[in-house]
């Protein structure tokens, strides 16, 4: 997807993208039999996570975007696959911080590129801090060599810059061996299974690795008619700028009329019913491919 027909659908320049962690408490029950006294109960030890650095609003501004078509090498590579998320909207632009958190390597926007509040995907909190998954890239595939680059990055941002929405209750699941898309639920009971077209030996729909849908626009322009691309946080790992353009080598799951065999550059074909299913689902749905 090209970011100039994005651009075009936003019709604006790109603008992107608590509770404190609980102190859990170990009961130590007695021996009812034994004559001995109530063993008192124990606290177990605050978190050792680092304390939250203080950035103000004008330091925030002068950090890079870590937006979809961004590569920041201070993000951190995710390749982890995980089946549960809380989803943020932000306070205001948040900085972002690296894996030792203690300098932020760039900022998320409280409003996206279509003007709309950034939706943020939490997937571990470490006291006053929450893992999110970003939109960026660490690194492009041209200077990953032979390892590839990370289709999903995380960075730490401060638990106080972000306000809780409504959290997801299914996730997507693509499978490019059997090239089909379902949604499970959060029992892991299928619900809906349709069949999908996937990227090329050349330009291959990422695997082992968990996204989320990030945000969709509809744009006839990319040959998708009137049905909605569904944007991931996701990129591709083998190539920089697999179909051409500006748009970050971003993955997403569209409308097109070959939903079968792997005939993409990345991204995933999907009929008009697999379509309007994925967008059914709230932004901040888990995205895992396999």
């Amino acid at each position: 997807m090209h970011t100039r027909t994005i651009w075009a659908t936003a019709g604006a320049a790109l603008a992107v993208l608590a509770a404190a962690g609980l102190v859990t408490t170990a009961l130590l029950g007695s021996d009812r039999t034994a004559a001995a006294p109530v063993t008192t109960p124990a606290t177990a030890p605050a978190s050792a996570a680092p304390a939250v650095p203080h950035v103000d609003a004008a330091a925030v501004a002068k950090l890079p975007e870590a937006q979809y078509s961004a590569v920041i090498a201070g993000l951190m590579p995710f390749d982890r696959t995980v089946r549960s998320d809380t989803v943020f909207h932000l306070t205001a632009d948040a900085p972002l911080f690296g894996a030792h958190r203690d300098r932020p390597v760039a900022r998320l926007a409280a409003q996206d590129f279509l003007r709309q509040p950034t939706t943020v995907v939490g997937v571990e909190r470490d006291g006053d801090w929450e893992l999110v998954l970003t939109p960026a890239r660490q690194q492009l595939p041209s200077a990953a060599g032979t390892t590839g680059a990370a289709a999903q990055t995380a960075a730490w941002v401060p638990v106080r810059a972000l306000r809780e929405t409504a959290t997801p209750r299914s996730r997507i699941v693509i499978s490019t061996t059997d090239q089909t898309v379902s949604v499970v639920n959060a029992a892991g009971t299928t619900l809906q299974r349709f069949d999908a077209g996937v990227g090329t030996a050349d330009t291959p729909t990422p695997t082992d690795v968990t996204g989320y849908l990030e945000q969709r626009y509809v744009d006839p322009a990319q040959g998708t008619g009137d049905h909605p691309i569904q944007l991931t946080s996701l990129h591709s790992g083998a190539a920089d700028e697999p179909y051409g353009g500006h748009d970050g080598g971003l993955i997403g799951l569209h409308w097109n009329a070959t939903t079968s065999g792997t005939v993409s550059h990345g991204c995933v074909r999907l009929d008009a019913d697999a379509v309007a299913a994925v967008n059914a689902l709230p932004l901040g749905t888990l995205v895992t491919v396999e």
